[in-house]
């Protein structure tokens, strides 16, 4: 890549790993720079790593990245989102590991917090959930109590891990976050943008002691080791936003470890009911961008010991068992923590192939319903897959084949990197990204009608 037309640097601080990479003037993605995170410890399930070991490395595959981009100084940065850390204000020092967000230490206070959830809901678009920050830090601070004072008066500092490192780079000057990574802390009021009072108290954290939030583009901070920062956002905003358009006419489906479906919610549409409400970004005019979206718990989990690699479209809607696919529970809208992995009827005497193809049934029904319930609220033209399993053909056409709707599968990598990217350089999002539409088969009618009895047994089973 020709270092004179590079538009911007961008950061992925991921889970696994962190990478780099540089956006030239037309949009592409390149001189990808990649090394494997530090390692995370799994203990009686807190998930730790070494937050300076993390800084490190970061700073090393940040200079990589900088030595290819001759004269830009332009960087755009995206955070897996509620990993943090409490860091000395004088020393930069961890007093902390880097806890991670799968850590669940927060589980009791969201027991305790449970009478508190339509609150919590209502203020944050987002359920109470141990996953995010806020019932980590509580627990952190009840187990430490001397670190509240400390934090309090200034000597300690706590953070996401942009906060930490937007600060360790620009030699504490900026102690910031942005609203995308403040909206999944169950600390923001996302109406409003701020921290909510009411939120702190209930988690007993203090608000003075939390970072800034600033928007996500436009930030036009110096740091200390050359660039100018000016965009920071989170990791799924950042894969959102070089996936799908500005507009209301598209939708994304994400499937991974657990599957996502999400389109940008417009003025005129209502939040819907147990959907969740997701600050996507704000731009660099303090216009906010939100979407609504719906999640499939675990589902890799689910499919992981079965052949699905060799399911094919013409294996679906071969008999009336029915199948919910989230070992975890059901996920938005219906957080159902007592619905999980489950046929209508037994399986013992089906090849595995048989089981494969109905946890894959399950998968695409879901995504369907959902795309379904967003469609009647707002039409939408054209469905995005993105992700691991979004490469298994029979989920491609299965999905394609439930919908009323054209559905593409996402070909560019390292969304997560492109949007961050485009986001920092100022560019029209989603407007280099790469797809190809998905091609059914003409027999569609047997899927389609399964696919409507599978939502009776489902309403049966919610109701139960």
């Amino acid at each position: 890549m020709n270092a004179a037309q590079i538009s911007s640097i961008s950061l992925d601080l991921g889970t696994t790993s962190i990478k780099a990479g540089l956006l030239n003037r037309h949009g592409e993605l390149g001189n990808l720079v990649a090394r494997p995170a530090p390692k995370i410890a799994v203990t009686d399930g807190h998930y730790e790593s070494a937050a300076l070991a993390y800084a490190e490395i970061a700073e090393q595959v940040l200079a990589e990245c900088i030595a290819q981009a001759g004269d830009c100084k332009s960087l755009g940065l995206c955070s897996q989102r509620s990993s943090f850390l409490i860091w000395d204000q004088d020393s930069g020092q961890a007093l902390t590991p880097l806890i991670s967000w799968q850590d669940n230490r927060g589980a009791a206070i969201c027991e305790i917090l449970r009478t508190q959830e339509s609150l919590i809901r209502n203020l944050t678009g987002l359920p109470l959930a141990l996953y995010y920050f806020a019932p980590k830090l509580c627990i952190v601070l009840q187990d430490n109590p001397s670190w509240l004072a400390r934090l309090v008066n200034g000597e300690l500092r706590v953070g996401t891990l942009d906060t930490f490192l937007i600060w360790r780079w620009s030699g504490g000057k900026y102690f910031m976050t942005d609203v995308s990574m403040a909206a999944r802390t169950l600390l923001m009021d996302i109406g409003q943008r701020q921290w909510s009072p009411r939120l702190c108290e209930l988690f007993g954290i203090p608000l003075g002691i939390l970072p800034e939030i600033r928007s996500s583009a436009g930030l036009n901070l110096k740091l200390g080791n050359g660039l100018t920062l000016q965009a920071s956002v989170g990791d799924q905003s950042a894969a959102l936003i070089a996936s799908i358009g500005d507009g209301y006419s598209e939708a994304l489906v994400n499937l991974g470890t657990g599957g996502f479906v999400v389109r940008n919610l417009s003025g005129a549409m209502s939040a819907m009911d147990g959907y969740l409400q997701t600050l996507v970004y704000m731009d660099h005019v303090q216009r906010v961008h939100f979407a609504i979206e719906g999640t499939l718990n675990s589902i890799a989990a689910a499919l992981a010991p079965y052949p699905v690699n060799e399911c094919r479209i013409e294996d679906c809607a071969q008999d009336e068992i029915f199948c919910i696919a989230e070992p975890s529970g059901l996920g938005a809208p219906y957080f159902r923590g007592d619905i999980g992995l489950q046929f209508s009827q037994s399986v013992e005497h089906l090849s595995q192939r048989r089981i494969a193809g109905l946890l894959l049934e399950a998968v695409i029904f879901r995504v369907a319903r959902i795309l379904e319930e967003f469609h009647c609220e707002c039409p939408i033209e054209r469905v995005y897959l993105s992700g691991g399993l979004s490469e298994l053909i029979c989920l491609q056409q299965g999905i394609a084949l439930c919908v009323p709707f054209e559905v593409y599968r996402l070909q560019q990598s390292e969304t997560s990197l492109q949007g961050t990217a485009l986001l920092a350089a100022g560019m029209t999002l989603a407007s280099h990204r790469k797809s190809e539409r998905i091609a059914v088969t003409d027999n569609a009618q047997p899927l389609r009608k399964k696919y409507l009895r599978w939502k009776m047994w489902l309403d049966d089973l919610l109701a139960a």
